[in-house]
């Protein structure tokens, strides 16, 4: 039963009803419609619009639709209704009859779904910073049980300087702080309550919009009608920050991808995230990293889709806008397993630090530290920089590391160097310089690693 049929002669085709409602999607904001039809209650009583003893009916009843729903939200799938704002309308006339339909007054589809959406939105960013903070958690303490791991850090997937697992889990605790504060500062510009704004020129009834707004949890009314009905910033922040940190985990599961490859074998991964191949009984497959490297594309799309949608339309309120709900909860949802399957990765992660060890000694990894030993010795950067080329071209002719050079071999290449080159050219060496703040300095690592535990708890999670 639709409730805007008195405008209409004829039924709506069966094809066009399902190529309308909502309801199989939209379903995920039963509570949050619930709760803003308690809030909007409350405000047509303070106009008169119900008595108090109508308000109590009709917000007892809404409770009880609330519980019996709230376990499990899909049990709305299995009656019919247009979307959820239809559905909770009917089973409120359910319960108490014509009352029910007085709750609708001064109020539109337009605003309830914008506050609705609102606060699930909320919710959800409650939710995902508790998955980043368990993800930053274990990256922590990986880096605090892999401090002494030397690998070689890349640039253009060439081995460059050496660097510690450490490290290179730190890296990706920056980048989720970055992802968590995201979604902090875009809570802040979302918490307005676009509720009693009307279809698009605002409700007819004078309500105290803010107070009705601190009811239902925001920090004020937003104050322009027409921008509220027709406002989907926060769902495309979110699906923002939710592309941006996907781009994080994908770089995150590259990474590992790489490590765990029979080529680098510098990590291996638990069995409880890898599967095996249908035809070759050798293999472990790193199913769990590809699929985060795989999904992000889909979040990738869900934002670029609702900006596509977005960028051509009206104000105010436009069909087209239902398109912002499936894929907002899908790239949410997704979001949300990644950062947990993550987790998950790292709980059993082994590194094989003897063969890291080894990777970061090749490569001529050291080479940038033999340039800096020049300059220390009165030489020009920049001629520096061609002498050790010429140096590290020497010792690949030879098959040999810098630091397997002779001393005769150094000093046909360059006068300067003596015999002192050597404890420079050592991977403890390497490590050592890189002192100043951010480094790979074994001391840096360890006050970074005591700054990130000393933050996460101050985080309420």
């Amino acid at each position: 039963m639709a409730l805007w049929g008195g405008r209409f002669t004829q039924a709506a085709d069966q094809q066009f009803n399902y190529f309308n409602d909502s309801l199989r999607f939209d379903y995920r904001l039963a509570l949050q419609d619930i709760d803003g039809s308690i809030g909007w209650a409350k405000a047509i009583h303070s106009v008169g619009i119900i008595t108090s003893a109508e308000l109590e009916q009709l917000t007892d009843a809404l409770k009880q639709i609330r519980a019996e729903i709230e376990p499990n939200l899909a049990i709305i799938l299995q009656e019919k209704a247009e979307d959820i704002h239809s559905w909770v309308e009917l089973q409120l006339i359910k319960k108490v009859g014509d009352l029910g339909k007085k709750l609708h007054t001064g109020r539109s589809r337009n605003d309830q779904v914008a506050v609705d959406m609102k606060l699930w939105c909320k919710v959800q960013i409650d939710s995902l910073q508790h998955s980043i903070y368990a993800l930053q958690q274990k990256l922590v303490e990986t880096a605090k049980n892999n401090q002494l791991a030397v690998m070689p850090g890349y640039t253009h997937l060439q081995r460059a300087q050496p660097i510690t697992f450490a490290h290179w889990c730190m890296a990706y605790y920056e980048m989720l702080e970055r992802d968590y504060t995201r979604l902090t500062d875009a809570a802040k510009r979302m918490n307005t309550c676009p509720l009693g704004s009307g279809a698009l020129a605002g409700t007819a009834y004078a309500i105290n919009r803010d107070q009705l707004a601190q009811d239902l949890g925001f920090e004020s009314a937003t104050r322009n009608s027409l921008d509220s009905v027709s406002d989907r910033d926060h769902v495309l922040e979110l699906l923002s920050a939710a592309s941006i940190s996907m781009m994080h985990l994908s770089r995150f599961s590259e990474d590992l991808i790489i490590f765990n490859s029979g080529e680098s074998h510098f990590v291996e991964l638990s069995d409880r995230v890898t599967s095996g191949s249908s035809l070759m009984p050798q293999k472990k497959n790193p199913d769990a990293c590809e699929l985060v490297r795989g999904k992000t594309g889909r979040v990738f799309g869900a934002l670029t889709g609702l900006l596509t949608t977005l960028k051509g339309l009206p104000l105010a309120y436009n069909k087209d806008m239902q398109e912002d709900k499936e894929g907002i909860f899908d790239a949410l949802e997704t979001w949300q397993a990644c950062l947990n399957i993550s987790v998950l990765v790292l709980e059993d992660i082994k590194v094989n630090t003897d063969r890291t060890q080894e990777a970061a000694q090749q490569g001529y990894a050291n080479a940038t530290e033999l340039a800096d030993y020049l300059v220390m010795k009165g030489i020009p950067f920049r001629e520096a920089h061609h002498i050790v080329g010429e140096a590290v071209v020497y010792a690949i002719s030879q098959k040999k590391a810098l630091e397997q050079l002779t001393l005769d071999e150094f000093q046909k290449i360059h006068t300067t160097i003596i015999d002192d080159v050597y404890p420079i050219l050592s991977l403890d060496s390497c490590l050592a310089k890189r002192s100043a703040k951010g480094g790979v300095n074994l001391e840096r690592v360890a006050e970074a690693i005591d700054q990130a535990e000393h933050h996460l708890s101050t985080k309420k999670h």
